[in-house]
């Protein structure tokens, strides 16, 4: 009782001179009591190094444009009366690592036990009245030492959201909430850590925190430690235990974890090859909006690889992502469009998307020629139709 009301003095001191008419500012406590270290916790000893598993094959160097089948000029094999023993579409070769080689910074998560009127420092925050939170956060690190309260201060000086950003105080917030066990802070400096935000870069520091958010349940650190393990640099590379990380962030329906671990069982980079598996997964992060799974599911629905063949739920995954801008699908769908494959055939449309595609950056020479055999007419007006999607998809320049 006596720490507690010995923490509310320090930080109602600091914030006694705040009014509304200034945005709210408070610092970790300079004069701290006992239960609040006046120092981070010392650095947690680095991760044991697991011998480097090596991949089954070596991957291939990544292609600039995603390699299609046919394009010499003749109609693609994917279209011949033989089809059903070719590979229509083949998805763009990439390395394990280079997959999916950026991390993944999430926002705050909701507590994992609000109260029975929910959170109200929380609350406030979602719906943007950051004074409120600041308030009720302030409130509560000071009379209750509540870490979730601690990890909202930081998150709001790391963004400058109702006080003025100083990630210095972001990181100190974020150590005191990490020292008595709030995963999201712990996730939190590791990113400050790996960026070198509110302090120099450490990243055998932050490869060490992230293993320690992971094993407390964080998805997006597992997601984040498992990339460390498949890009072999800040820890030894080691395929299976990158595989371990994924599933635990797939099963709790990380869409990015999902499409990961889908390359690997697709490959059979650190799990046995199972293009079963691998399907199911891609289903499920396309299912959530994942572009790159949407592309690759679309391809294995056209394959029947790993799922039954259905060129219709195909194409219509493919038309999707090229709404989206992927030059990739966009391709697909102009092949798909051009043979009547999964879609009634339309020339026109065919031409407009090869058009986009093209401007993209993905080429295709027997679309080129399939183009150049249409009607004058008909070509033209998939070119203007091009024209005037990439007039209004694209910002001018």
């Amino acid at each position: 009782m006596r720490s507690r009301l010995a923490l509310g003095v320090a930080i109602v001191a600091l914030l006694a001179g705040d009014t509304l008419a200034q945005p709210m500012q408070i610092a970790p406590p300079s004069t701290q009591p006992s239960d609040i270290p006046k120092k981070p916790a010392p650095k947690p000893k680095p991760v044991a190094k697991s011998p480097a598993a090596k991949p089954e094959a070596e991957a291939a160097k990544p292609a600039a444009v995603p390699p299609l089948r046919g394009s010499t000029g003749a109609p693609p094999t994917a279209f011949a009366p033989e089809a059903p023993a070719a590979s229509p579409f083949v998805a763009p070769e990439k390395p394990a690592a280079q997959a999916f080689p950026t991390m993944r910074q999430t926002a705050l998560q909701p507590p994992p036990q609000p109260g029975p009127q929910g959170d109200v420092a929380f609350g406030a925050y979602q719906r943007g009245y950051f004074l409120e939170a600041f308030r009720e956060a302030s409130r509560r690190a000071s009379e209750q030492g509540d870490p979730v309260a601690m990890t909202l201060i930081g998150e709001m000086y790391a963004n400058g959201e109702g006080v003025p950003k100083d990630e210095k105080k972001a990181l100190a917030w974020f150590s005191l909430a990490a020292d008595r066990g709030d995963r999201q802070a712990i996730f939190a400096m590791a990113m400050f850590r790996f960026a070198g935000r509110g302090g120099a870069k450490d990243q055998a520091e932050a490869a060490v925190l992230l293993d320690k958010a992971a094993k407390l349940g964080h998805v997006a650190a597992a997601y984040n430690l498992a990339l460390l393990y498949l890009e072999g640099q800040q820890m030894p590379q080691n395929l299976p235990r990158a595989a371990e990380l994924l599933r635990t962030a797939a099963d709790t329906g990380s869409p990015e974890a999902q499409y990961a671990l889908a390359t690997l069982y697709k490959e059979g980079n650190g799990v046995p090859k199972d293009p079963v598996t691998a399907a199911k997964l891609l289903g499920a992060a396309a299912r959530t909006g994942n572009l790159e799974a949407q592309i690759e599911y679309a391809i294995a629905l056209f394959n029947g690889s790993g799922t039954p063949k259905d060129e219709s739920a195909a194409a219509a995954l493919f038309r999707k992502a090229a709404l989206r801008g992927n030059a990739i699908a966009q391709n697909r769908l102009a092949r798909i469009l051009a043979t009547g494959r999964g879609l009634p055939a339309d020339p026109i449309a065919a031409t407009k998307w090869h058009t986009i595609a093209k401007a993209g950056g993905a080429s295709d020479i027997w679309l080129e020629n399939f183009m150049h055999g249409l009607k004058e007419q008909d070509r033209a007006a998939g070119v203007n139709a091009a024209t005037l999607w990439l007039t209004h998809a694209q910002p001018p320049s």
